[in-house]
């Protein structure tokens, strides 16, 4: 699988993604900082790449919608979080991305559980 991480994670999980096996791409190192959510939402449809994110804009699934994409992962997180927090959540969603699939979806990842989105559907 693709994975692009958005800016706000820089190249930090990078290393994490890579060991469990998959494709990662940056915003920052393909220069896309920056871009508005849209042209990257649109980018990531397009190379068909999970978009992993900490920007909760990307949870409004009617500016956002996870049909025909490879799945959005907004990683939930309070202010003063630290690295080894967002390491957490990262782990946390590479566990169930082994699991099973984000492929047209949108996961909230958060301390101890994730919460899936599919369309307007209510949660799961």
């Amino acid at each position: 699988m693709k994975v692009k991480l958005d800016e706000n994670l820089g190249t930090r999980l990078q290393a994490e993604f890579r060991a469990a096996g998959y494709d990662v791409a940056t915003v920052a190192g393909e220069r896309l900082s920056g871009a508005n959510d849209h042209r990257l939402f649109e980018i990531c449809r397009t190379e068909g790449r999970i978009l992993v994110t900490l920007d909760v804009g990307f949870g409004n699934l009617l500016r956002f919608p996870c049909e025909g994409t490879a799945g959005i992962a907004v990683l939930r997180v309070h202010e003063g979080t630290g690295h080894a927090f967002i390491r957490s959540l990262a782990a946390t969603l590479i566990a169930a991305m082994t699991t099973r699939p984000i492929e047209g979806k949108l996961w909230i990842v958060e301390a101890g559980r994730i919460r899936e989105r599919i369309g307007a559907e209510p949660e799961v």
